[in-house]
């Protein structure tokens, strides 16, 4: 008889807890968190326009990530927080 092996695991069930919702988009400031995929920054600066032009949006800061795979790193989280009340993260291809 021969065993096989499943190397899959269950799905571990974690709470998401998302981040409060402004009311409102009208003269906040934009931050943004680009990927370093392909057009992943020319689809967020076109999103920064069409944001400033519909509600008076400011971009106060774009963060590169070193890799899609990457997270943000702590300095550039710090500014987000600082100068930023909405973020928005963003991919290309």
């Amino acid at each position: 008889m021969t065993e096989i092996f499943d190397p899959t695991s269950a799905p571990v069930v974690r709470e998401v807890r998302l981040a409060p919702r402004p009311a409102d988009l009208r003269g906040l400031r934009l931050g943004l968190i680009e990927n370093t995929k392909f057009n992943s920054d020319a689809l967020l600066l076109k999103l920064a326009d069409r944001l400033r032009d519909r509600y008076g949006m400011s971009m106060t800061h774009m963060a590169r990530k070193r890799s899609p795979s990457h997270e943000v790193d702590d300095a550039a989280l710090a500014t987000l927080k600082a100068q930023s009340d909405v973020v928005v993260s963003g991919i290309g291809d």
